[in-house]
């Protein structure tokens, strides 16, 4: 399923004094299977527009298509429960949304309230928890009782029972450790590969949007501010600089080993093993890669 906004528009508190204008003339096509990454500074516009895939906000000006479904400004929309049973959101600390007696209730409220029988989602629970890595026994037992780490992933197989065709991440890994993080992150990576499904990433952290990207937009101030791979957008940091965004570590690193050994690589790196190779080869007397 295909999801694209065509300069779209949003105002919150539209037609009032407190109107503020959010986003502005935001173009952004997310293909079936395709993995994007939203970055930019708080207030650039991330999490309206994040909210714009699903309906949960429905622009003020342009157009926003979600597989079939148009939302256009202006007009009134009905009967969005299909268009968000098939884009999944999972929000920063997601396990602050548990709120059933027992696991298995949890994930299978998702679903049901889309219509799905009660037989359904109980078979789709037991396959929701295999796939973020939780034993089956866990879906008799409170999600209260279970630790941090296991209440997130009991939150993340709530939105997989609903076998979205999209899943947006907002921020996901908020208030996890580095090890926790790479956990998380991996997970989502695994399940974006195997179920073939869309994944739209917002998030604050270069090196996430670099490793797992397909396609990066950066919002600044409401607008899209440039498009590209993650080697098109990080090989020229000065921009990203410009803006007040960062880059990766493994970026400034390189750039400090070009500086210190006055040498190219011939291209940005985006993951320590690509830098490893890189100076392996250098070392090796060969032309750097």
């Amino acid at each position: 399923m295909d999801i694209s906004l065509k300069n779209v528009e949003y105002r919150y508190q539209n037609n009032t004094p407190f109107e503020r204008l959010a986003i502005s003339d935001v173009s952004i096509n997310i293909e079936s299977g395709q993995y994007l990454a939203i970055i930019g500074h708080t207030g650039s516009g991330k999490s309206t527009v994040l909210q714009h895939l699903n309906a949960l906000l429905k622009p003020t000006k342009g157009t926003v298509w979600i597989g079939n479904r148009e939302i256009r400004a202006g007009r009134k929309e009905k009967n969005l429960k299909e268009v968000r049973q098939k884009v999944g959101i999972v929000f920063q600390f997601p396990e602050h949304q548990l709120f059933e007696e027992t696991v298995e209730k949890d994930i299978c409220f998702g679903p049901q309230n889309f219509g799905v029988s009660e037989e359904e989602a109980k078979r789709r629970a037991k396959e929701a928890i295999k796939q973020v890595g939780l034993h089956e026994e866990i879906l008799s037992k409170s999600p209260f009782d279970l630790s941090g780490g296991q209440m997130r992933r009991v939150a993340i197989a709530g939105v997989l029972a609903m076998e979205p065709e999209c899943i947006v991440l907002d921020e996901p890994t908020a208030g996890l450790d580095p090890r926790g993080r790479k956990e998380i992150m991996d997970l989502f990576y695994r399940l974006h590969r195997e179920n073939h499904v869309a994944t739209v990433l917002v998030t604050h952290s270069m090196e996430d949007a670099a490793r797992y990207a397909d396609e990066i937009v950066i919002m600044h101030k409401g607008r899209v501010q440039k498009k590209g791979t993650p080697y098109e957008i990080f090989s020229v940091p000065e921009d990203l600089l410009e803006l007040g965004l960062d880059v990766p570590e493994v970026v400034r690193f390189q750039l400090k080993l070009e500086k210190a050994f006055n040498v190219k690589f011939g291209k940005i790196c985006l993951t320590a093993e690509e830098l490893t190779d890189a100076v392996a080869d250098y070392l090796r007397g060969g032309t750097p890669k």
